[in-house]
């Protein structure tokens, strides 16, 4: 069987972690092209990765021999772009967020689904070991029913991150901290904990950053299954603190910090996982993690192309974090 051939759209922070995955995985997947709008992007790319780039979308859309588009563009391009594959019938992998609004999420996940099209999201925590053994214990009902699941966001980002043009605002990020940052935590959290409901909640721009949209949120509500919850995002926590998920069964606790999950049951016994890299890009370097979850991330894309298994994270669930998220705006704003 020849390799899965991919292109990369769109050559910012995210690109070199998915390139480094996308390399170690050359046993299984070629990637044939790349492209940046910007001329200077597409050198350095190619410089260190020795990945050959093209000069328009068009090349690699027409392209038939490319099964699967890696699209790492800023989200507000994403709809347009997903439209694009699957009228070219390649199969796409998203960064996130879906896109800026609830109702262009809504359609990237109906266009993959009504042309047949895998449609993987970049939520790569998932893959995270502590994170994948948390999600066998919950499902194994060795943490009994939930009666709390919460998550806290502590990030930092000094104000040259949102500098940036058009970061932090509505046009193109679509959201602050909950869209950009939490959605990671989030995603974990429905995972395990299922729908939220009953949704109350606070969400302000701090004194500490000039930006257009949130950098500060606190959330309360329950879930379908009666259990409660809170979330608390922020990007203005100096230095930035590893994120945290807790949740709180019939049967014992877990914590789930960073990369470290310290789980302890009600009848005495205990399990830990200690991960490689605890800080997760909590810090002023969004980047400063390894690129190992999204090695996991696109050797999964890939199984399920080549194979039908699973997706671990599909449109349809990150459809479920924007949902909540626009529940949290929406209640701070009522």
């Amino acid at each position: 069987m020849s390799n899965l051939r991919v292109a990369i759209i769109g050559l910012g922070m995210a690109a070199g972690h998915h390139a480094r995955a996308l390399l170690a995985l050359a046993h299984r997947v070629e990637c044939v092209a790349a492209y940046s709008p910007t001329a200077g992007r597409r050198q350095a790319f190619s410089a260190e990765f020795g990945i050959p780039t093209v000069g328009g979308p068009d090349q690699i859309f027409e392209d038939p021999s490319i099964g699967a588009v890696l699209v790492l563009t800023p989200p507000n391009t994403h709809l347009e772009l997903v439209r694009r594959a699957a009228e070219a019938s390649k199969h796409v992998l998203l960064e996130k967020p879906l896109d800026i609004s609830l109702e262009r999420a809504e359609a990237i996940v109906s266009l993959a689904r009504d042309a047949n099209l895998l449609l993987g999201v970049v939520l790569q925590n998932r893959f995270r070991p502590g994170a994948m053994k948390l999600d066998e214990i919950v499902k194994s009902g060795r943490l009994g029913e939930l009666v709390e699941a919460s998550a806290a966001l502590r990030n930092w980002r000094p104000q040259s991150y949102y500098d940036e043009a058009g970061r932090g605002t509505w046009a193109r990020d679509g959201g602050g901290v909950l869209l950009t940052q939490a959605i990671h935590v989030i995603d974990l959290l429905l995972s395990y904990a299922g729908t939220p409901v009953d949704v109350v909640s606070y969400v302000r721009t701090t004194p500490v950053h000039r930006m257009e949209t949130e950098d500060l949120v606190a959330a309360a509500f329950s879930f379908e299954s009666g259990a409660i919850g809170s979330l608390n995002a922020t990007t203005a926590a100096y230095p930035g603190f590893p994120e945290r998920i807790e949740l709180i069964g019939t049967k014992g606790t877990a914590i789930l910090s960073g990369e470290r999950l310290d789980v302890s049951f009600a009848d005495g016994t205990s399990e830990r996982v200690i991960g490689g890299n605890t800080s997760g890009g909590a810090g002023a370097n969004p980047m400063a993690f390894g690129h190992e979850s999204h090695l996991a991330l696109i050797e999964n894309f890939v199984d399920a192309i080549e194979t039908g298994s699973p997706l671990r994270v599909t449109g349809e669930d990150a459809l479920k974090t924007h949902r909540f998220i626009d529940a949290i705006l929406t209640a701070g704003r009522t």
